[in-house]
């Protein structure tokens, strides 16, 4: 398969280096000079012109610093880029991505807007996932090709739901990363070594994984029964964590967070209920 990679960032870098692993017909550009010289080595072709990368190939991956950048690049290449499909692998918002796949189909391009889940190091895994939405038949056509890259996951013809993942995903990613630092401060205010204290919270993390997968149907039902632990026994455990954290001297911003969120629910009545009915507090923007 014949395919361009518009931007040699390290993400897109990465990208043309798993492409060209895989034996793919790669032609990279970049808008700077002097980038690319590893990858020609490698067998890439180098464009001269972004004109001439997108008529290297049928497919063509852009990675740029954002949307803005994007259509700069490509607006006035609208003509050169009808009949090819277009996958959009920068970073951006949901509503960016509906309205680049509007200009797509508008001007005969077919169009996929993608979201990496991994750092550039990860990219060319199966075990990295690659989210796409738009066009299903530029998923289907060029699937086995976007598998060079990682596992492609396809999400639909609406082409911002791969942002909109992207973005509600990142938010978990700190969360998580966030508690795991307050946790890690915590047990190394006793001695702990955090490489001693990981693996168990990485094996935590299945339990917590399987709490998600309870929740998620009583989410959409509406339906919170504290079955499993209510409100009350979680804003008790909280205080533990809150005057933990105090007590060593430790920033107690993110415990004392929890605290409110959980709090708020108790407080308005809900603390027989189970951890779900937290979702109308972030519904309700705070104010449920």
């Amino acid at each position: 398969m014949k395919v361009t990679v518009l931007g040699l960032g390290s993400m897109g870098t990465a990208l043309a280096g798993a492409l060209l692993e895989a034996g793919h017909e790669t032609t990279v550009w970049n808008r700077s000079a002097g980038k690319g010289e590893a990858l020609a080595a490698r067998g890439a072709a180098r464009a001269a012109t972004a004109a001439e990368a997108v008529g290297a190939s049928p497919l063509v991956l852009a990675c740029l610093s954002d949307y803005d950048a994007v259509h700069g690049v490509l607006g006035p290449l609208a003509e050169e880029l009808r009949g090819r499909t277009l996958v959009n692998l920068t970073s951006g918002s949901p509503e960016q991505a509906r309205a680049s796949a509007s200009w797509a189909a508008g001007s005969g391009i077919g169009y996929l807007d993608g979201a990496i889940m991994s750092t550039p190091p990860g990219i060319g895994s199966p075990q990295v996932m690659l989210l796409y939405s738009g066009s299903s038949q530029a998923f289907a056509e060029y699937r086995e090709t976007l598998a060079s890259l990682g596992d492609p996951v396809d999400l639909g013809d609406d082409a911002g739901t791969a942002s909109l993942y992207d973005t509600a995903l990142l938010g978990m990613m700190w969360a998580t990363l966030g508690g795991w630092l307050q946790g890690v401060a915590l047990t190394g205010a006793d001695g702990v070594d955090a490489v001693t204290f990981t693996p168990v919270a990485v094996r935590w993390m299945t339990a917590v994984n399987g709490f998600m997968s309870t929740y998620a149907p009583q989410i959409d039902a509406g339906v919170y029964p504290g079955d499993d632990a209510t409100l009350d026994v979680h804003l008790a455990t909280i205080e533990h964590l809150v005057h933990a954290s105090a007590a060593r001297g430790l920033d107690p911003r993110l415990p004392e967070l929890f605290r409110a969120f959980v709090g708020q629910a108790v407080a308005a009545g809900h603390g027989g209920d189970g951890y779900a009915r937290l979702i109308e507090t972030v519904r309700a923007g705070g104010r449920a």
